[in-house]
């Protein structure tokens, strides 16, 4: 039976998060569709997630952030940057506290 273009997507974003990254040819392969889907499907899932594409000799591919993984709760940018401003004001216990919160809850998008 063919998947629907949501499961699809699902399919791929499961893989990514499991994997971090592979090729568009492999994903294409394994899910049984063309080069051209799978990259109309990463272009709809990047609206979403932090994902990126890889240029490459052989079709290119598509990584995850560092991080991120399916169904984990992350702070909003502007979230982010109020427990910044707020933890400049801490010490101590205090501001361990609020930097653990900060490495767990924030995604981390430098590459």
């Amino acid at each position: 039976m063919k998947m629907s273009v949501n499961e699809r997507r699902e399919a791929i974003l499961s893989i990514l998060c499991r994997r971090r990254e592979e090729t568009v040819a492999n994903l294409a392969q394994e899910l049984e569709v063309s080069r051209r889907t799978i990259l109309y499907d990463i272009e709809a899932l990047t609206l979403a997630h932090p994902l990126e594409t890889v240029r490459g000799r052989y079709g290119g591919g598509v990584r995850v952030a560092d991080g991120y993984y399916i169904g984990r709760k992350y702070l909003k940018p502007s979230q982010q940057e109020l427990l910044k401003r707020l933890s400049e004001q801490l010490d101590g216990e205090d501001l361990a506290t609020m930097n653990s919160i900060l490495s767990e809850f924030a995604l981390k998008t430098e590459k």
